[in-house]
């Protein structure tokens, strides 16, 4: 068996071939690739379904935290106006948690950017190795066509005018056979013909999809983004309704952190286990054909390099995102409740308001001299 040229399995894909992997019972489960197989789609769903076991603990320790914190909370003594000890550790283990996130959406862009170069590395060698097969389908289909005319044309008035020799008469005859048995080899070149799937219906559909996934994370990436920046925003401007908001949708980027955490961890198994061993039907087929070989071997380099390093990217962006917003999560109520209290009524009531703004014989400011229209009277 032959290997494409230039591909050799990473390590990431021979760690992550070597990972158990076990059915809805819990029965072990072979790592070869076979999508076909039901044993084998459970064991990747069940993969992806670490990330819901996972999302389900952190919403518990969550509610667990917020309700201790909300309910068993000691009573603060009556004039105490001095913030509860650790208040500063709390805010700043949020900004901290925020900035982790910060770094992670980075990691997430470039790993977002890896994957789709790996992808549309994958849909180019398709649509090449399509280009490839067309062109010997079109000259088969000619030296054919060729075949025929010369045996229906030439070698028929061959024969009728050397239909008096007779030993001539039978070598044309057989030049005829061996003419029919050279088109009939030909047409069995196509060794494609029949195969279920086409590399050109492959290639878009890679396509397609890719551009969608692209957009979803590039959406749930400046989503988080925004939250950050905003929850940041919140707690330098004490800011109660900003930071109430930005935690509803920390809540709401965390369940979508974990889903894609799923899919990727699932994504990525299976793509390893295919990169491990690529088809050895394939690899018989293409190993004589420099073309097809060499575009056999840019899809396995655009798959199993860049697309799953990017998904591993993505995996470490969806797991530090849940991380730094579960901590957030937690953090924000405590320091929300540190905030310094606004009472609208006494900045409008009071003993402020109910002195003048200048005494009489009290200087102006320069600057409020400066500021004053030309026609306003000073009286003192």
């Amino acid at each position: 068996m032959g290997a494409p040229p230039g591909y050799q399995p990473s390590a990431w894909v021979h760690l992550l071939h070597q990972l158990p992997r076990a059915d809805f019972q819990l029965r072990p489960v072979p790592s070869g690739f076979a999508p076909q197989e039901q044993q084998y789609q459970q064991a990747l769903m069940l993969v992806a379904a670490l990330a819901g076991l996972g999302l389900g603990l952190s919403l518990i320790f969550i509610a667990v935290y917020l309700i201790r914190f909300c309910c068993c909370r000691p009573p603060e003594p009556p004039g105490a106006k001095s913030p509860p000890p650790g208040g500063g550790c709390v805010t700043w283990s949020c900004i901290a948690a925020l900035l982790v996130g910060c770094v992670g959406i980075g990691i997430g862009f470039y790993g977002n950017s890896e994957t789709s170069d790996g992808v549309s590395q994958l849909s180019s060698a398709l649509l090449h190795a399509n280009h490839t097969l067309s062109t010997i389908d079109h000259l088969v289909l000619e030296t054919v066509e060729g075949l025929g005319r010369a045996v229906r044309t030439e070698l028929t008035t061959l024969e009728e005018v050397l239909a008096q020799r007779t030993e001539l008469v039978a070598a044309a005859r057989g030049a005829r056979r061996q003419a029919e048995a050279v088109a009939q080899q030909l047409q069995g070149l196509a060794f494609w013909q029949g195969v279920p799937l086409n590399p050109l219906q492959v290639a878009e559909e890679v396509s397609f999809v890719e551009e969608y996934r692209w957009l979803a994370y590039v959406l749930l990436l400046l989503l988080e983004l925004l939250i950050c920046l905003f929850t940041l925003l919140g707690l330098a401007k004490q800011s109660k309704w900003l930071v109430v908001v930005m935690t509803a949708m920390s809540l709401l980027v965390l369940v979508l952190s974990w889903g894609s955490m799923g899919l990727e961890a699932a994504t990525a198994v299976g793509v390893s286990d295919f990169c491990s061993n690529p088809d050895t039907y394939v690899l018989n087929l293409t190993q004589e054909e420099t073309g097809l070989s060499s575009d056999y071997g840019m899809a396995l380099r655009g798959l199993c390099e860049d697309a799953l390093e990017g998904l591993l990217f993505l995996l470490l962006f969806s797991l530090l995102s849940a991380g730094a917003l579960a901590t957030a999560l937690c953090s924000l109520p405590r320091a929300w409740a540190l905030f310094a209290p606004r009472n609208p009524s006494a900045l409008y009531s009071g003993s402020h308001l109910s002195e003048p703004l200048l005494q009489p014989g009290a200087c102006l400011p320069p600057s409020f001299l400066f500021w004053l229209p030309e026609e306003t009277p000073l009286t003192w």
